[in-house]
Formats: C-alpha cells, sequence, structure tokens
C-alpha cells in the first residue's frame, strides 16, 4: 500500500502523529518526505515521554521505518547531522536515502534568508529554504545538488559561487548573518562538517529511491507545511517555497514504478492554527488556553495563533490539493477544553480582512468530525485524542485496537 499524508491548514496539525501511528499499524518499511525542506517540524511523543521533532527524516523512524528524501525536498546536510545525533541519543538509528538530485541548503542561503525576513518581515523558520529555491531560480548554473557533494572540487566551486552570488544581501547592520556571506572560510569548515554524513547517506539515483519504494509492504508520502501555505496557492507573500499538493507524491511514485492508486489522506486539527504572520480569519486569542507544548511563540516563525475551524479555507484547500481519499483529525481532545465555533461563511472575499460568520452553538466531537467531512466531502478515518500513538484511533470505533 502506499499513501500520502498532507496537512490541509497552514501547518502544526499532527501530521507526525499520525505517520508514526500508521506506520506501526500498517508495518509501513518507508517514509517519503516528497516536499519542502528542514523548515519542517513534526512533532512525534511516545508513550514512554521520548520526544523528537523532526526535520528531514521522516517521523517513522523511532519504529524503524527508513526514509526518503525525494528530489523535490531541499536538503539541508549540517541540520540533518544534528538531527540524526539527536535520534542516535534517543536509541535510534535512522536509515537515511538522499536522492542524488535534491537541492542543498547551504550556510549562505540561511544566513540571506533570515536577512531578507528582517527587512520584509513575510515570515520565515530561519533556515534557508525559500532563498535555496529562490538561489536556483535566479542562478540556475550555480545550484548544488546532493550528488555533487561527493565531488569536493566541485562543491568548493559552486559554494563560492552562492556566496558572492547572495553577498549583496549582506547588511553591515546586522553583523551576525552577513559575516557568513562575506567569509570565504566558511565554505571549507561546512564541507569538513557534513563530509561523515556524505560517507553515512551517500547520494542516491533514482534507481536506488525505485528500488526502496517497490519493496513489498507499505510506504507512506509524508508532506512538509500545510496546503495554505502552497507557492502558487498560498496567500502572498505568506507563503512556503514548495508546492504543498498530492500530485508532488503522486508523481515521485509513477517515476519510481509503483503500481497502483496513491492513498491521499488529509490532516486536519480539531482547532485551525498559523504559526507566524499571514491572514487568518478565524484567528481568536482566546483559544490560546489550549496547550501547545511543542510550538512556542519565540523564534523566526513569530507567534502562534490559533483560530476556529473555517469551511471557507477548507472548501479552498479541497479545490486544489487533488482527491481526497481520507482524513485524518488530530486534537480531538481539545473540543472539551474551549467554546469551539463554526466559521460557515466570510463577510467579503479577501482573506486578508475577511470577518467570519460563525454558526450558532458550541461544537463538541462529532460536530466537528461531521462538518469537515461534509465540507470535504470524504470520510473521517482516524482521530487522536492525546500526544501519542496510543492516542489514535479509528473513527467512529474508541475500542478498535490500538496500533
Amino acid at each position: 500500500m502506499i499513501a500520502a499524508i498532507l496537512g490541509l491548514g497552514f501547518g502544526d496539525c499532527g501530521k507526525g502523529l499520525f505517520v508514526d501511528a500508521l506506520c506501526r499499524r500498517w508495518g509501513a518499511h518507508t517514509v517519503v518526505r516528497f516536499n519542502g525542506g528542514a523548515q519542517a517540524g513534526h512533532n512525534v511523543v511516545l508513550p514512554d515521554g521520548r520526544h523528537h521533532t523532526f526535520s528531514q527524516v521522516g517521523s517513522g523512524a523511532f519504529v524503524g521505518a527508513a526514509t526518503v528524501l525525494a528530489s523535490p525536498v531541499v536538503v539541508h546536510p549540517s541540520a540533518l547531522a544534528v538531527e540524526v545525533e539527536r535520534l542516535e541519543a534517543l536509541g535510534v538509528d535512522p536509515t537515511v536515502l538522499v536522492d542524488a538530485r535534491c537541492r542543498v541548503n547551504t550556510p549562505f542561503h540561511q544566513a540571506a534568508g533570515r536577512l531578507r525576513e528582517r527587512r520584509l518581515g513575510h515570515g520565515t523558520c530561519g533556515v534557508g529554504v525559500g532563498e535555496t529555491v529562490r538561489h536556483e531560480l535566479e542562478h540556475p548554473e550555480n545550484v548544488l545538488r546532493y550528488g555533487d557533494l561527493v565531488h569536493p572540487a566541485l562543491t568548493m566551486q559552486k559554494l563560492d559561487a552562492i556566496r558572492r552570488d547572495l553577498e549583496a544581501v549582506a547588511d553591515p547592520a546586522q553583523p551576525d548573518e552577513a559575516t557568513v556571506l562575506t567569509d570565504p572560510g566558511v565554505s571549507e569548515r561546512w564541507l569538513l562538517r557534513v563530509t561523515p554524513l556524505l560517507r553515512r547517506f551517500p547520494p542516491a539515483s533514482p534507481a536506488r529511491v525505485a528500488e526502496r519504494l517497490n519493496r513489498p509492504g507499505t510506504v507512506i508520502f509524508e508532506g512538509a507545511q500545510g496546503a495554505l501555505l502552497d507557492e502558487d496557492a498560498g496567500f502572498h507573500p505568506h507563503t512556503t517555497w514548495s508546492r504543498v499538493r498530492f500530485d508532488v507524491a503522486d508523481a515521485i511514485a509513477t517515476e519510481a514504478g509503483v503500481g497502483g492508486d496513491v492513498l491521499h489522506l488529509g490532516v486536519l486539527r480539531t482547532c485551525a492554527t498559523r504559526h507566524g504572520p499571514g491572514p487568518f480569519p478565524t484567528w481568536d486569542p482566546a483559544l490560546d488556553v489550549l496547550p501547545e507544548p511543542h510550538n512556542a511563540g519565540d523564534g523566526w516563525q513569530g507567534p502562534f495563533r490559533r483560530g476556529h475551524p473555517d469551511a471557507v479555507l477548507l472548501r479552498y484547500a479541497r479545490s486544489f490539493v487533488g482527491r481526497l481519499d481520507g482524513l485524518l483529525v488530530s486534537h480531538l481532545d481539545d473540543v472539551d477544553r474551549v467554546e469551539l465555533r463554526w466559521c460557515e461563511a466570510w463577510d467579503r472575499d479577501d482573506p486578508f480582512t475577511a470577518v467570519p460568520r460563525h454558526a450558532p452553538g458550541r461544537l463538541g466531537r462529532a460536530d466537528v468530525l461531521e462538518r469537515y467531512a461534509e465540507t470535504l466531502g470524504c470520510p473521517v478515518r482516524y482521530t487522536s485524542v492525546g500526544p501519542t500513538w496510543e492516542d489514535v484511533r479509528e473513527a467512529g470505533d474508541p475500542d478498535t485496537p490500538r496500533a
């Protein structure tokens, strides 16, 4: 079986929780990251208290599922090395296949992205994924790919070109980032840092990726960010530099020669969320009483906000993400803690200025699930009432044996 999991909102909906739970339930051998890059923050909490925020490694690593970083992913090698070290400290020995065609996120992209963010304030995670994509569009001849890293001379040549391409962004008033762009020695130090990672996870050819995906058993494609941040359909300028749609996963499966349809599962949270700036018509500070142990309001992303479920945005996401076969709904227990209302319409079409019109009455658990299913035209398949895989159940059957 092949399944793709994609967030239908602005992110932070529980993708990591469901990937971990479904890897256990379905015995998945591989998790494929198919969009975005190191700005993903997919939290998995285990019943024994261990916790990890998965950034590039797939969220099935706790149960031994290998990770494939497919060709659309922007790979941050030094961040990947740190993530692997943290997982090893938790007793996990991850297996990672990185497609040789993946673009590489360098210290220069990260510094330039942060400098632009301080000037523009559009919203960023501060790791340079968007800047890497921007650089590819402006200087395609200097793109550094993961397969290049095993050729030190070529890598150093491209790193120097990238630094020179981005040096104009340097701001003397912000020396912490500007120094990275003006110091030629950064390239050599960075390459030395990532060389051990390359020995452990050498570039994988498309044929090697295809072999992995065609093994008997289950493969889960794990999306990053949320559909409402899609680079084309999101609300500019507060978007991600990534296509957050099911057809990206479908194309990877097709290229690998995987037969059969990919099961498309959309992830939602009972309350809407948004991390950072951008339009959010149903935002309600009264919902801040809900616990949020893994999403702080500081750092590059900015405040973490909560809002009421919004049928207008759900219908919009449904219009471009592709076929939907089922829904995964997290944080169902939050419905018991706050007065949650259903936004059925806006008073104007512009999401930046819209004022929501709420249906009368407070939502209960069944109300949320029924309205999600009705609005999106597909059934709720699994829900969660807590942070671990033990809290994930098949919808409508609380006594279903756990994974």
